[in-house]
């Protein structure tokens, strides 16, 4: 296993560069750079931008270099820490990133956390009482938080408590905590505000589990050796959880690949909607206005946390599951 481990962690290396330049060239590759997206902005509100000052802004920026010399003043500081300055913040990209991740992780745990805490459950239930009105109930519910669109639910979730209640659902704080100072009282406000975003990003995800866990768990229940130790009298539960339970769950844990970038990223539009200030809203404003940095430093972030996430993945699946074996044993 250790081999194996290692021999991944080698291969994460090219992968990682090979992703950090496709990334790059995409983004590139709409016409035009920041400052042709910034000078057509003024251009509609009728200023006028000295070409010295754009000279200079590229000098500065090295928006006049070929592009693979911009990749390796980019990835060369990366290597050292610097993710590079975003162009239409001025502000460090890794001062950008930081200071929404926490807000976005946290949000995002709370969300996973809610999605397997009750959609493993309720898989294990529909699966055990097939076609029972429990099991009709959650397909019911499955198929129809499958088919809403998170955005579509946060928009009728503030619909319904703005006209009935009163109250305003978007937002992580109350206006006195927007700007205010962490204390135990902003922490208190937030997590009383928390509760939305988790059910709307969760419900998808949750629905999507439900179904998956039902059919696998159903699968196994179906097998030989399940028959064989209930035969052999082997108590029902104990039966549930020690091996098709352990089975069933295999699919949910390769999920990992793509969950921890989830965790970064956050659900973009469904945050836009609810006003979330986390790094969602960011990465998209910032491959709308071509801020090749700080969506290039995104993008790679995410691709560095995909591999991360594949690997503990299939790390979890070896241990979970005995059949899997990743190197030849001794002779």
């Amino acid at each position: 296993m250790l081999v194996y481990i290692a021999r991944r962690i080698l291969y994460m290396i090219p992968t990682l560069i090979i992703i950090s330049v496709i990334s790059f060239i995409i983004i590139q590759l709409p016409p035009g750079d920041y400052l042709t997206s910034y000078i057509a902005q003024l251009s509609e509100t009728g200023e006028s931008v000295d070409e010295a000052v754009i000279a200079s802004l590229k000098k500065r920026y090295g928006l006049d270099q070929p592009m693979y010399i911009q990749y390796f003043m980019w990835i060369n500081g990366v290597l050292h820490g610097d993710f590079g300055q975003s162009f239409e913040w001025n502000k460090p990209v890794s001062e950008l990133i930081w200071e929404r991740l926490a807000l976005t992780m946290a949000v995002s745990l709370f969300s996973l956390i809610f999605t397997y805490v009750v959609a493993i459950p309720i898989g294990i239930y529909s699966a055990t009482h097939q076609y029972s009105i429990g099991d009709y109930f959650f397909t019911f519910v499955g198929f129809l938080g499958l088919a809403t669109p998170n955005f579509l639910l946060a928009l009728v979730l503030m619909f319904l408590f703005y006209k009935y209640f009163g109250l305003s659902v978007g937002g992580l704080f109350s206006p006195e905590f927007v700007e205010a100072p962490w204390s135990w009282a902003k922490v208190i406000d937030m997590m009383n505000h928390m509760w939305i975003p988790v059910i709307v990003i969760g419900t998808a995800g949750t629905c999507g589990l439900i179904r998956v866990m039902r059919g696998c768990l159903l699968d196994e229940l179906r097998k030989q050796y399940v028959v064989t130790a209930r035969a052999k009298g082997v108590g029902e539960r104990k039966l549930l959880f020690k091996y098709p339970v352990r089975v069933a769950v295999n699919p949910i844990i390769s999920t990992i690949g793509w969950t921890l970038p989830s965790i970064v990223s956050g659900a973009t539009i469904t945050a836009i909607v609810l006003s979330l200030p986390t790094t969602g809203p960011l990465l998209l404003r910032s491959l709308m206005s071509q801020d090749m940095y700080l969506a290039g430093s995104f993008i790679l972030l995410l691709a560095t946390l995909t591999v991360i996430g594949t690997l503990i993945s299939d790390i979890l699946l070896a241990w979970l599951d005995p059949r899997i074996r990743y190197e030849k044993e001794a002779a």
